[in-house]
């Protein structure tokens, strides 16, 4: 029982980053029905640059302000980087085939891990140990102090994102472009402002979790936001792609998935698959949904929206 305890809160730590990254591609696809398949490697960049200010300040400052400093940074990065591409990308294919984007979305993803390799080399970058958490046991499980504030943060993120789409000028502006872009204009909304700022606030949560995946896992790579990307795009279309808690939703469920594959699938298959195949089954249970709920658990049919 305290294996399986472990693995949910290992998978809902994972989720929450998943999330983070999804609500990224969904809120793109709500407003333009577009996948903007770059977002992984924003995260990626928003990752190395928080290394790269981590490894430049070291012990020179107090942690908690060497973290805000890094996180900071890679912000404006990958707000630079986000609107930079809609603006040179995907504004001037806007009225192209859906086929048009999309190529430039995966050119744009290679341009950018490439860039990545130039700058920070191919090899995996460690982060310096400046931290040493804690540990913090429930009910059996073990999960650090750092972990803990990782999953706080992702879900406090998360539910200001929901009030601020609710409650907001901007929020109102965005759920209107994504239900009619042509009537929202009608009604004096500044679509291509409400679309820059969406792919914004896409880049700067894709930021928050290029630094969260960093603490949780110790490293970089320049690489290494073609399987995040892959995975986050999964739990958008698994919860409802365009839907944002459906989003949500799907990245945790895809955590819990992989963390307890990984934890009992060797067990399951009588020890033929290994938890290396957590990403297999992963997929595979996104098949299955999409089999029986082809617009995902929260989503809703392309002829029913407005």
């Amino acid at each position: 029982m305290d294996i399986f305890f472990q693995q949910i809160l290992n998978g809902l730590l994972l989720g929450s980053i998943y999330a983070l990254v999804a609500l990224g591609y969904t809120m793109v696809y709500g407003i333009l029905d577009l996948l903007n398949f770059a977002h992984g490697d924003i995260v990626m960049i928003g990752a190395m640059v928080a290394l790269s200010v981590v490894m430049s300040l070291g012990t020179t400052l107090p942690i908690a302000a060497v973290l805000l400093i890094a996180t900071a940074a890679a912000m404006i990065v990958c707000v630079a980087l986000g609107v930079g591409i809609e603006r040179v990308a995907y504004r001037p294919l806007r009225r192209a085939p859906r086929l048009a984007p999309l190529i430039t979305g995966i050119g744009m993803s290679i341009l950018l891990q490439y860039s990545a390799a130039l700058i920070w080399g191919r090899q995996y970058i460690s982060l310096p140990e400046i931290i040493k958490p804690g540990k913090i046991v429930l009910g059996g499980a073990q999960i650090t102090t750092t972990q803990a504030c990782i999953f706080l943060l992702a879900c406090a993120i998360m539910a200001a994102l929901l009030w601020f789409i609710k409650t907001s000028r901007m929020g109102r502006a965005m759920r209107a472009t994504e239900q009619n872009p042509d009537v929202a204009g009608l009604m004096g909304v500044d679509t291509t402002r409400v679309i820059v700022f969406t792919f914004a606030l896409g880049a700067a949560l894709g930021a928050v979790a290029g630094v969260m995946v960093v603490l949780y896992y110790g490293q970089g790579h320049y690489f290494m936001g073609a399987m995040l990307g892959l995975k986050a795009f999964t739990a958008a279309v698994l919860g409802g792609i365009g839907s944002i808690p459906g989003a949500m939703l799907g990245g945790l469920l895809l955590g819990l998935i992989e963390s307890l594959a990984a934890g009992y699938i060797g067990d399951i298959t009588g020890g033929l698959f290994g938890s290396n195949y957590r990403d297999v089954f992963a997929f595979f249970v996104l098949v299955g949904v999409l089999m029986l709920r082809p617009a995902g658990l929260m989503g809703v049919r392309s002829g029913d929206r407005a």
